[in-house]
């Protein structure tokens, strides 16, 4: 059964979350350099099977543009050039970062960890996944 990935997709790093093989539970994969997530995502995709990639898309509360979407637009293309058979859909990213800040307090993780943007990063994608499962 194949899965589905989420990125949360920044300027320095880009946090990943995949589903489960049956599209149950999101889990936090990694968080990868931004200059090497298509490396980090083609060996991911020689080992397993994956039927739809979600892309966290940023917009502000108005829905304009913020300074992440053009870099978004790009990686969206260099996605489609890469992986040409694969959907892409793109999902709502707002407040992910903030969702993801308050669930790490929650957890109980230790400051430390939580100042660690890597942390936020994948964490954030795994928010914006589950929420696509809970409403697909």
């Amino acid at each position: 059964m194949a899965r589905i990935i989420c990125i949360d997709y920044g300027g320095k790093r880009t946090g990943i979350a995949v589903t489960d093989p049956f599209k149950i539970i999101a889990t936090a994969l990694d968080t990868v350099s931004t200059k090497d997530f298509i490396p980090f995502l083609k060996k991911y995709f020689a080992v397993e099977e994956v039927e739809l990639l979600l892309i966290g898309y940023p917009l502000n509360l108005d829905n304009s543009s913020t300074h992440g979407t053009a870099l978004v637009k790009a990686a969206i293309n260099q996605l489609k050039k890469e992986f040409p058979t694969l959907p892409i859909k793109q999902v709502d990213e707002r407040f992910t970062s903030k969702l993801a800040s308050r669930a790490m307090i929650e957890m109980g993780m230790k400051k430390k960890d939580r100042q660690k943007k890597e942390n936020t990063d994948m964490i954030a994608a795994t928010i914006m996944l589950q929420e696509y499962l809970q409403n697909n």
